[in-house]
């Protein structure tokens, strides 16, 4: 006896069913339209960034309040492309108590009000937000061991003057070597300069200088950038190193951004990690010119496109100059400006 299947009509002898009436179970979140409506997050707290550690933030929340305290965070979803750097105010939830294995959620990041960027090098347009929210850039800089970089050290003032941020120099090792030589090189600036000997920092100067703003210290490798940052804030515990006596390069020893509290005082100190490099391919020169004020005004009548450089034809600031009309320290201060704008052609370090 052989098998042969059914017909349609013997699986369905009244004919009440076809394709069309069966209906497959909805899937709700496939059929649901999307929103880019996002939680208002009412409840959220205000936090400021002090330290990032493979994407954890330590966050400081209720700052100067009675319930001051650090809470661990991850960033939440919707900022999986947003930079957060130390210096950042973000509005946190979730759980904020700071106990040992709670974990917040960052929910927003509020408007920067400066950013201190570089690039990887002078042809990377790509910027690297170094930190946010600084008021200060204190440039830290060897009297000797390792030599002083003014190039480098030019770098820094590009990147303060693009940000708006104020500069400071501060001189160590002053007992090894006389710095009046390399300070010659931005006598032409208004940039507040602080001396320090090897043993003995002035810290009470440093924190006239440093009081109630928010301060990055930047500096290479080996020039004492730590050890200053540890006289000013006692019990930091921020690695120091020594020099190499071969190579005269200093050893990478704070790893890490770290934004520290000035005892004391309102301010902060933020400490980096030692670099030798310092790219500035993502910076507009305008930036630099409009840094210079009382030149500024002069430059805006130069011809279009003008580089104000010496060899720069027609050229408003090199003219005046030549005519004795930027007063006493009018060459001098022409002479950074150019120097600056040269910088932003030159390879990185």
């Amino acid at each position: 006896m052989s098998w042969l299947p059914p017909d349609d009509d013997d699986l369905d002898p009244y004919g009440e069913y076809d394709e069309s009436s069966v209906r497959a179970r909805p899937n709700p979140k496939a059929n649901r339209p999307r929103s880019k409506q996002r939680p208002a997050h009412v409840d959220a707290v205000v936090g400021r960034i002090v330290t990032v550690d493979r994407g954890r933030y330590l966050a400081l929340v209720d700052e100067n309040g009675e319930e001051e305290r650090e809470v661990i965070t991850t960033r939440a979803r919707e900022l999986r492309k947003t930079a957060i750097v130390t210096g950042d105010r973000v509005d946190v939830v979730g759980d904020v108590s700071g106990e040992e294995g709670a974990l917040a959620r960052i929910v927003r990041v509020h408007d920067r009000r400066t950013l201190l960027r570089r690039s990887a090098d002078d042809t990377d347009v790509v910027e690297r937000i170094v930190v946010a929210n600084a008021d200060q850039l204190m440039i830290v800089v060897a009297a000797a061991d390792p030599e002083p970089r003014p190039r480098l050290v030019d770098r820094y003032l590009v990147a303060a003057f693009d940000a708006g941020i104020a500069p400071l120099i501060v001189v160590t090792k002053t007992d090894l070597a006389d710095p009046g030589p390399f300070l010659e090189h931005f006598a032409g600036l208004d940039v507040a300069v602080v001396r320090s000997s090897s043993e003995d920092p002035p810290v009470d100067e440093l924190l006239a200088h440093l009081r109630g703003r928010t301060t990055v210290a930047v500096g290479h490798s080996g020039v004492g950038k730590s050890t200053l940052v540890n006289a000013l804030v006692p019990g930091a515990g921020r690695a120091t190193g020594h020099v190499n006596a071969v190579t005269g390069r200093g050893r990478h020893t704070s790893s890490s951004t770290v934004s520290l509290r000035l005892p004391g005082s309102e301010g902060w100190i933020i400490d980096t990690p030692g670099i030798r490099s310092f790219g500035l391919g993502h910076i507009n020169p305008d930036s630099i010119v409009t840094a210079f004020g009382d030149l500024a005004a002069i430059a805006s009548t130069c011809p279009r496109g003008c580089t104000h450089l010496p060899d720069s034809p027609d050229c408003e600031l090199v003219e005046a100059a030549e005519r004795g009309e930027l007063g006493p320290l009018g060459p001098q201060r022409l002479d950074s400006l150019q120097r600056l704008l040269t910088t932003l052609t030159r390879s990185a370090y």
